[in-house]
């Protein structure tokens, strides 16, 4: 039975693969493609479209591509086809469940489809390989602008465009001297989570007030979310990053990297980085400019 759901959905995916390719390429409006959905606080705030008037409401998510509804998958195609395409921000390279779509976008571009790639960055699973190779396994340079928000990769460094948020702009009072902020993942192994019961503690599955809330309160962070490891940092906060995947170990301003099991042994190791927030907006607010004059928008 998984044999055959592996076979029938690479079959599925070649078939809505095959058909955009097949159509006339057009560049009319724009469309912000990532991971619109509100479940993971990160992945939903690292969308260009809710910062620009210009992009607010040209979303569409990146897993129409694979939808098992064909109403679903015809609206993806509908906006690929048409539409002068936005990928990111996010963890959308290096990682299996967007490989199909990013090299969707790249043949795109070489057809003559205008693809901007803004604030996306590696989320290799295995740390080692990226440690070794430290590559993407799309050619970015066939899409006709690039900006990553990892900081050592061949391209111009454009951090995840949340920092952008109003929210940042408010202060919050330090209430804990260490919090601990969960992913998704983590934060659904009860057993896991009452190992820690001592600390404070929440997750990315709440909401961006929440999670910035927490993440004022607290004097140091540890954390194995992306955006909360990011956000930490924008916030002058002390930040010991405990790795998922590649995306944590290529930020501008490194942070100590840990376990669960030695992350106390870290926490003295750690250091406040000042004018992080305003870099990050001037280098969104430069690459909007570019994105906008590129798309004549």
């Amino acid at each position: 039975m998984f044999d055959y759901h592996l076979k029938t959905s690479k079959k599925r995916k070649q078939k809505v693969f095959n058909k955009i390719l097949s159509k006339d390429i057009q560049n009319n409006d724009v469309v912000n493609i990532h991971c619109t959905g509100p479940k993971n606080v990160g992945d939903y705030y690292c969308g260009p479209h809710l910062y620009f008037d210009r992009l607010r409401g040209k979303k569409h998510s990146i897993f129409g591509f694979r939808s098992m509804k064909k109403s679903v998958t015809r609206r993806f195609e509908k906006q690929v086809v048409e539409k002068q395409l936005i990928i990111g921000g996010g963890g959308l390279l290096n990682i299996k469940t967007f490989k199909w779509q990013m090299q969707l976008f790249q043949k795109l571009a070489e057809k003559g489809k205008k693809v901007v790639v803004w604030g996306a960055g590696h989320n290799e699973i295995n740390l080692d390989d990226y440690k070794q190779n430290k590559t993407y396994w799309n050619d970015l340079s066939k899409f006709g602008l690039v900006g990553t928000r990892d900081f050592s990769m061949p391209f111009e460094w454009v951090p995840c465009v949340s920092c952008l948020h109003p929210v940042f702009d408010k202060t919050y009072d330090e209430q804990h001297e260490v919090g601990l902020l969960f992913n998704t993942k983590s934060f659904k192994d009860k057993t896991f989570i009452d190992k820690f019961s001592h600390y404070p503690f929440s997750s990315n599955t709440t909401n961006l007030e929440e999670m910035i809330g927490f993440i004022g309160a607290s004097r140091t962070l540890v954390t194995n979310s992306y955006h909360a490891m990011y956000w930490g940092i924008l916030m002058g906060k002390r930040v010991v990053a405990i790795p998922a995947t590649s995306k944590f170990l290529d930020f501008k301003y490194k942070v100590p990297i840990a376990t669960f099991d030695d992350f106390e042994d870290h926490l003295k190791k750690t250091q406040v980085y000042n004018g992080v927030l305003e870099e990050c907006r001037e280098i969104n607010l430069k690459f909007a400019d570019k994105v906008f004059d590129y798309l004549d928008l």
